[in-house]
Order: C-alpha cells, then structure tokens, then sequence
C-alpha cells in the first residue's frame, strides 16, 4: 500500500501530521471527512487545481488512526498554502504521499506500523521525498517511540550504527560515508516499522547520505539487537 506527500515545503508551511489508532479510531475522522474514498481497506484522496494536485492513500485499519489522519491532513493543507503563496512559479505543485504497512506478531497481537513516503514538488531545482513512520504496541495500547522500543540505559545505536552504514553505504558506492555524529545520534532514527525479522528504519533525502543517493533504508535484524528490545513483540 503506497501514498505520497511532501513534508519539507508543509514544514516551511508550519503543517505537519501525524497517524496512530485503536478502537477510538472509529470515532475520528473518517475518510470521506477529509474528501476520499476508501478502496480495499485504503483511504485515496485525488485534489486537482490550477495550482497543484495530491494524491494520498493511507490504510483506514491502522489502530491509532488519530495522529495519522492529523499528520495527512495538516501535510496536505500546508502544501496547498505554499502553492498559494505570492511568487509561487513552475505550477502546479505535486504531493503525493504513499503508506506501506508491516506487522510482527500475529493480530490482534504484536505491533503494527506504517511508514508514509511523501513527494513534493513545489517547482524547487529538485523535489523532496522524506518518510514519516507510526507504531503501535497491539497489547500494551500505546504507540512506540524509537525511545520505548528499547530498554533504558541501553546503547543500541552502537549496534544499530555500523549495520545502517553497511546497508546504506554499499549501494551508493565509493566516495558516500555516514559520518560518526550523524550515525549516532538518534534524531535520524525516528522512523522505522517493525517486521518479524527486522526493524527497518527509513531515512529522508539528504539526513545521512548526499540527496543524490537513493538508498534510504536499511533493514536491521531482530536477532541483532535481541538483546536490547525493551518487550520484543511475539
């Protein structure tokens, strides 16, 4: 399942959304209510004018849905603000913003996550595309932060680090390095989703390695960092 938006311009635009869910997603605000239908479990959202077109599609069974439509709607509004603008050129304006879903456990237990990939263009040298990710603990009934998902005192950036180098580096060939102070400091590890297997994390254009680079993700193996899981899901 994809969508696209773009968060760099909505930032600039002070708009930003968030996603998350459980039983009171049902008493939030509905696809309809922000103008898409639902295909298939999938909100989609089509917006076309003179100035800019959205495309959005986002998971409607996502448990912690509040902060998900929160993050999709202000993204959406922000965007729209900026092709408004005066001196706006190059129109119209594109954001697209696609989700994918991941699982661990087996429902309704375990956890839940999904990642949005958000596209923007707003007539700039070059589009932006960045990540926004949301995660919920199906038993505990709260979302996970890159905080709470492992064990106080811990260091797992230490292990976490030299495998994201590994996974990114390589693809991107020589003359491309993550340099210590970014690859250990925890701001850039903020949007991940866990799988069964692994816990991928999911980096913005240009947050570790040069914009040009397009490998973004690296998957981390569970049985590597086993041992610093603050409540491994089942």
């Amino acid at each position: 399942m994809r969508i696209i938006l773009n968060a760099t311009a909505l930032l600039a635009a002070g708009v930003l959304v968030c996603w998350q869910g459980t039983d009171a997603a049902w008493a939030q605000p509905k696809c309809p209510d922000l103008g898409g239908t639902v295909d298939a479990g999938t909100c989609r959202i089509h917006t076309a004018t003179d100035t800019y077109t959205i495309d959005v599609a986002y998971p409607v069974d996502y448990v912690d849905q509040q902060p998900l439509t929160d993050y999709i709607t202000q993204t959406r509004d922000g965007f729209a603000n900026v092709s408004q603008m005066p001196g706006s050129g190059d129109l119209p304006y594109q954001l697209d913003i696609a989700s994918d879903v991941y699982q661990s456990g087996r429902p309704p237990h375990g956890t839940q996550s999904v990642v949005l990939k958000t596209f923007q263009d707003v007539g700039g040298p070059r589009p932006v595309t960045w990540y926004k990710s949301f995660n919920y603990d199906l038993d505990a009934r709260r979302p996970i932060t890159f905080d709470t998902l492992f064990k106080p005192g811990t260091k797992p950036l230490d292990v976490i680090y030299p495998i994201v180098r590994r996974e990114l580096e390589r693809p991107s060939g020589a003359g491309t390095a993550i340099s210590p102070g970014d690859g250990l400091d925890p701001t850039h590890y903020q949007n991940f989703a866990i799988a069964d297997d692994a816990v991928i994390f999911f980096f913005s254009e240009g947050e570790l390695l040069p914009s040009s680079t397009s490998t973004n993700i690296a998957r981390v193996p569970r049985d590597a960092i086993a041992g610093l899981l603050a409540a491994p899901p089942p």
